[in-house]
């Protein structure tokens, strides 16, 4: 697997997956990883379903929603996020999952409410404040977007693109003393591929 030969992952893990009698969660959950990496995903389902099983592990239920996903079919994927939260009610992994799952197909309420309890149980979780302020600033609340990304500040983000969203928010808010200031630290921050952004707000 780290050396990208699927194809021998999968010989070692179906040698290993019997020699302990198929009762290893783990050897059946990497043959799952092989049989996704080879593109084959409804074997990589049948493992990971049972690797289930045998073990009810966090990230062996991320996989299979992964699988889902690539199956295009997204609630069935948010079916076993959801269940999985249900099991374990304090994993961040699994809601954030979720969430991502609402937001690509248009699912906005659900998303955010999932981005929510993110942050109800994990309160420095920078993907569900991004994701909250960059939702507020669309939907024409640029002053409560401006609040998240402040938070991200007092996280210790220091990044071209959250100054840059700083100042956005700030003019859209009407607060232009403030919004230069932001741009000019985007600047200071920006990299090439960056930049021209950051010139084209100002501008």
């Amino acid at each position: 697997y780290v050396e990208h030969v699927p194809k021998k992952a999968v010989e070692l893990c179906a040698a290993a997956t019997q020699k302990v009698s198929f009762k290893d969660w783990w050897w059946k959950a990497r043959l799952g990883k092989a049989y996704y990496q080879l593109g084959l995903y409804r074997e990589a389902e049948r493992q990971y379903l049972s690797s289930l099983k045998d073990q009810d592990m966090v990230v062996t239920h991320l996989e299979l929603g992964k699988i889902y996903i690539k199956l295009d079919q997204p609630n069935k994927a948010v079916e076993i996020y959801e269940a999985a939260s249900r099991t374990h009610p304090a994993e961040t992994l699994l809601l954030l999952a979720a969430a991502r799952v609402h937001d690509m197909v248009n699912n906005t309420e659900r998303g955010m409410a999932a981005y929510k309890e993110v942050l109800e149980i994990e309160a420095s979780s920078v993907e569900a404040v991004s994701c909250l302020a960059s939702h507020q600033f669309y939907s024409d609340q640029p002053e409560i977007a401006l609040r998240y990304y402040r938070r991200l500040l007092q996280m210790g983000v220091q990044t071209a693109e959250l100054w840059n969203n700083l100042g956005l928010c700030c003019f859209h808010s009407g607060q232009y003393d403030m919004c230069l200031t932001c741009f000019e630290r985007a600047l200071q921050l920006s990299q090439d591929d960056t930049t021209a952004d950051v010139w084209y707000n100002i501008s």
